[in-house]
């Protein structure tokens, strides 16, 4: 996954940590997909552009020192070429999808999956949870396993003036705004999303509902909207995809950050907002069950509307519930900073 201009949200993480690695000093060359779109014609096409792309590569192949992919399947594999021909080191980083969706597809899938985690010089996890599932589900050495998430830039998500924010948005100052960010899909719970915010908003009556993310299917999206109860139409947006810098502003305005998601792998978008003073309340899955735990976020039942609709109504209510939740949730963005985690990753490359 790799952002373009139509795109520039896809994958956005992978081109943050390239960058990134540049700038330390490293030569890396890309081979990626940028295309977003589903259905079994389009997933041919751009998996098999990109899979060419990589096998251009491989006349470069022993300049290589490490070749580093990104999910395990279908990445992993033609990463494997170098490692066979030239005896290029291969790291892997899962990042969920891959593991809890992937490699559930087919038996021929998950075998591909253990082959190449087995074949790996080193696999990076973002979460706890795919740490666990790579050691007992796949056999893979704990020493061969580096929980390394993929960071978060404090420049880019850091606390504002609420207020001021709130104008330079052309948000009301008047009400509070809930953002969610991220693709628009069923596994990120919208649906139980938009149910528990009409719910609460009918009681509260001075909430608005920022979505903000790209559409992976306009039947979806379009799904979504007429659940929207007509006396609601007003306090609900979709946005779209925004920048990063845009996206950082929208953390620092809201209220109240949202993710209801039914898997997550780490759940980034919320360490943004935690990174942002937002406080988040967010599903009790995979990754976000231990980014979230020991008071840092407001953990909440996955695919239930109304548990959600508590836990929303529970921080928006408390403001010294907020406040622990905005001072534990700067100490992790200290410790998950996007440096913290380039350091951890270069040494893994250097090792």
């Amino acid at each position: 996954m790799y952002p373009s201009r139509k795109n520039p949200t896809y994958g956005i993480f992978v081109r943050n940590q390239v960058e990134a690695l540049k700038k330390k000093g490293l030569n890396i060359d890309t081979a990626v997909n940028s295309d977003n779109r589903g259905g079994k014609v389009n997933l041919l096409k751009k998996y098999g552009l990109w899979f060419l792309k990589t096998i251009s590569k491989l006349p470069a192949g022993r300049t290589y020192d490490v070749v580093h992919a990104h999910y395990i399947f279908p990445s992993g594999l033609p990463a494997l070429f170098f490692k066979k021909l030239f005896g290029t080191k291969l790291i892997v980083t899962s990042h969920g999808g891959d593991l809890d969706q992937m490699a559930k597809k087919n038996k021929w899938i998950r075998k591909m999956t253990r082959y190449i985690l087995k074949e790996a010089d080193h696999v990076i996890v973002v979460g706890e949870a795919l740490k666990e599932e790579v050691i007992q589900g796949f056999g893979i050495a704990e020493s061969n396993v580096s929980v390394i998430n993929m960071g978060v830039n404090r420049n880019v998500f850091a606390p504002k003036p609420k207020e001021e924010t709130k104008q330079e948005l052309n948000l009301s100052a008047d009400v509070r705004h809930i953002l969610f960010v991220g693709n628009l899909i069923e596994a990120k719970g919208l649906r139980e999303l938009l149910d528990a915010f009409q719910s609460l908003n009918e009681r509260e009556e001075n909430l608005q509902l920022h979505i903000v993310g790209s559409k992976k299917s306009e039947s979806f999206l379009q799904e979504l909207k007429s659940s929207i109860q007509p006396n609601q139409k007003d306090c609900i947006h979709f946005h779209g995809p925004k920048d990063q810098a845009t996206v950082g502003k929208w953390m620092a305005a809201a209220d109240l950050f949202v993710l209801p998601s039914h898997i997550e792998g780490f759940g980034l978008v919320a360490l943004e907002a935690m990174s942002a003073h937002t406080p988040v309340v967010a599903s009790d899955v995979g990754g976000l069950s231990y980014l979230l735990k020991d008071g840092a976020g407001e953990l909440v039942q996955p695919k239930d509307a109304r548990a959600l609709e508590e836990g929303m109504e529970k921080v928006l209510n408390d403001s010294s519930l907020r406040n622990a939740r905005i001072e534990k949730g700067e100490q992790l963005a200290q410790e998950n900073d996007e440096e913290v985690m380039l350091e951890r990753i270069i040494n893994i490359y250097k090792k």
